[in-house]
Formats: C-alpha cells, structure tokens, sequence
C-alpha cells in the first residue's frame, strides 16, 4: 500500500475509530498496547462454522484465557455489537494464519483467506485493564517502555472439548509489592478481559523457566521491590488451535489486537452478531 506510515507514539491519542483507519490503510502494522484508552482490545480466533461450536464450548469452559466478547455470523466480517464498520478481514495490524496446525503466514490483510464459511469468535484481552492500573498509580512497564507485553507457556492444563485442548498462556507483570493486592482488585473488575490474576511470584511454580525469555512479546525488567504477577492470556485459544491441526484457522499476532469501540468496562456478552 502506498499509505505513509505512522508510529505507534503517532497512535497514542488516536480514536478506536482513527486507529483502525490506520490499521485498515496499511499505515501502521505494530502491536496495538497502550492504543485507543478505554477501549475494549480483543483477540481473535478465525476458522471454520464445523469447528466453531466446540472452540465456544471449549471458551466456556476456561473462562479466564478465553472470555468471549463477540461472534461474528458464518462467513460475515463484520463485528456490529464492538464497533461501527470493522471489517475483521483489515482492521487488525497483524494476523498469523495456520493450515494444519501449521504457521503458514503472518500477513497485514485477510482479504485473499477469506470464506463464506469462516467465523470470527472475538476474545477479551488484558490490555484494557491497563489502562485502569495506570490511572491507579501502578506500573506497566511494557508500555512505559513501549514493548509488547511478555508472555509465557505455562504447565495449567485447561478443560478441553472436542478436539480444543492444552495449556494455559499468561502474560506477566512486574509490580511494586505494595501494590499487587490493589492490582487484582483491579483487574478482577474485568472479566471480559481475563480478570484477576492467576497466579504471583515464583514462575517455576506455573512451569516457567526464564522470566527474560517470553514465549512471546519483549522481555521486561523487574526492578527491585516487585513481585512477577501473571494474568491469563488471549494466546492461549492460538496454541489450542494449533494444536487441533485444524485445515485452517486465523488469529491476531501475539500483542496485534482488534481495537473495538466499546468501553473497557462495558457489560459485554456472548451475542450471535
């Protein structure tokens, strides 16, 4: 495309609306942390009408990684209950698209995948809840230091359905000591963007080795006086897709989130659109 590119600092004060508008025209392709304040952020998951009952069956069932926000009707992109005109084939800054259980492509438009036959099941996404901790006084560091937010594999194991099974992604945290209980009361105001945390501390104790070494996004320092605290995360639905070698199926990239134009906090629910 041949639209001028912006940064992400460019974006910061932007609208849901401008910021999508961006995303759409091929300007901006980077991770979407810190965009559209107050807005619900949301993960994706694309795939096949013959598998989408089991996927929202398995969402029921692990509420925390997987709190579902939207469903799109078969074969349509657009997202009416989150916003005015987002055509889920454009409006993401980045998408991974996988073909048995496979990485095939990592793409900025969906256009030429697109079926009449796919779904679109939106997820809730950590992201909003940062915004709330920010104006708390409490840090985030990844968007202080303008990084993706680390995430981690984890050994908690979810409660599958049909062919959907596996373990839990979390992102991570670093937060003053002090301050960590006022985080998950927080936090826990949020459940369609996974709520409070699920665990503090010691990563071992969740099975992860090596907290500068994320699975995904940037490593972030944890500066004396904070404890890692560790949320659910909108990856995990990616590695269950994978996982069940569907013939196709699409997500957002790690941190490249749909940026809808519902308030964070809004009393979202599971709607056919």
């Amino acid at each position: 495309m041949n639209a001028k590119s912006v940064s992400h600092i460019d974006l910061v004060t932007a609208t849901a609306v401008d910021a999508r508008a961006a995303i759409r025209s091929g300007s901006y392709a980077g991770h979407t942390a810190g965009l559209a304040a107050g807005k619900l952020q949301c993960n994706l998951a694309i795939l096949p009408e013959r598998y989408a009952l089991d996927f929202l069956r398995f969402c029921q069932r692990n509420p925390k990684p997987c709190p579902v926000v939207g469903v799109s009707d078969t074969g349509n992109p657009a997202l009416p209950t989150l916003g005015q005109n987002i055509d889920i084939r454009t409006d993401v800054s980045k998408y991974r698209i996988f073909r048995d259980g496979t990485l095939a492509d990592e793409v900025t438009d969906i256009s030429d995948e697109w079926t009449d036959d796919l779904v679109t099941v939106a997820l809730g996404c950590s992201f909003t809840f940062e915004n709330a901790l920010l104006r708390a006084g409490i840090p985030v560091r990844h968007i202080e230091t303008g990084l993706n937010v680390p995430m981690f594999r984890t050994k908690i194991d979810l409660v599958p359905a049909g062919r959907f099974h596996g373990q839990m992604v979390v992102t991570m945290r670093p937060i003053p000591e002090h301050q960590v209980a006022q985080a998950h009361e927080i936090s826990r105001r949020f459940p369609q963007a996974h709520g409070a945390p699920i665990a503090v501390g010691d990563p071992e104790k969740i099975g992860i080795a090596d907290l500068m070494q994320p699975d995904w996004g940037d490593a972030v320092e944890i500066r004396a006086g904070e404890v890692p605290v560790y949320w659910a995360c909108g990856v995990t639905p990616q590695n269950v897709l994978l996982d069940a070698g569907l013939p196709l199926c699409i997500t957002h990239s790690p941190g490249h989130m749909l940026i809808a134009d519902v308030a964070e906090d809004a009393e979202t629910t599971i709607l056919k659109q």
